[in-house]
């Protein structure tokens, strides 16, 4: 101290997040929680659910045991959470479908996107629909939610061209259809032969899903 001054003390210099490969912390955890994804996505659907074990999603998606438990609290949940993706992907495309002023056409174009979507990559049938499927009770609420969720886009496609809101039978209508969509998905990939769908087989889903969408859609009015 000199001439009474007070000795500045520098406040402590606040270090930038560390980062690995160019990547932050939150980065990294998304970054793992999408490995893991993946890798459930296909090891679900070519050994199935209950034959996979965490170590070897670990091993397939390169992150460690610890680094799974710090991402999801168990096998249970990266299903779900799986679910979860394959539910707002498809609703995602189906909206991007919807788009048209004829009722018909937008329907039946809605219909075919979803054969595509479970049809063209089948891993997302199989581990939806097939054997790659597991029922757990967190996995059959998550079902419910996404037929639920697509029950109500269809009833919203319903409300765009009709201009009134659905009753309560025209509600039920939908879940029921929506649930019958899904389980001729169901019934259609336990017929694959191969890993992949042939153009053969993924027209048979789409025309056994339009018959059944007209169907229903005929026996409402």
């Amino acid at each position: 101290m000199t001439g009474g001054s007070v000795l500045q003390v520098p406040e402590k210099v606040r270090q930038p997040p560390r980062r690995i490969r160019g990547l932050d912390a939150e980065q990294r955890r998304e970054q793992r929680r999408e490995a893991l994804l993946d890798a459930a996505l296909d090891l679900f659907a070519a050994q199935g659910y209950a034959a996979t074990t965490i170590e070897q999603l670990c091993q397939h998606a390169y992150v460690g045991t610890k680094a799974f438990y710090e991402t999801f609290d168990s096998r249970d949940q990266l299903y779900s959470v799986l679910l979860h993706r394959v539910a707002d992907t498809a609703l995602a495309e189906a909206a991007e479908a919807g788009v048209g002023d004829d009722e018909t056409v937008v329907s039946e174009r809605i219909v075919t996107t979803l054969a595509h979507r479970f049809a063209d990559d089948v891993r997302w049938a199989k581990v939806t629909f097939g054997h790659g499927s597991a029922i757990t009770p967190s996995a059959e609420v998550q079902r419910r939610t996404n037929r639920r969720a697509a029950a109500a886009f269809v009833e919203d496609v319903w409300v765009r061209f009709r201009g009134h809101p659905t009753s309560a039978q025209e509600h039920a209508v939908a879940i029921g259809l929506i649930g019958g969509l899904f389980d001729i998905i169901a019934d259609w990939v336990l017929d694959l032969e191969g890993e992949e769908s042939t153009p053969e087989e993924i027209e048979e889903l789409t025309t056994r899903l339009l018959t059944f969408y007209r169907t229903v859609r005929a026996g409402l009015e």
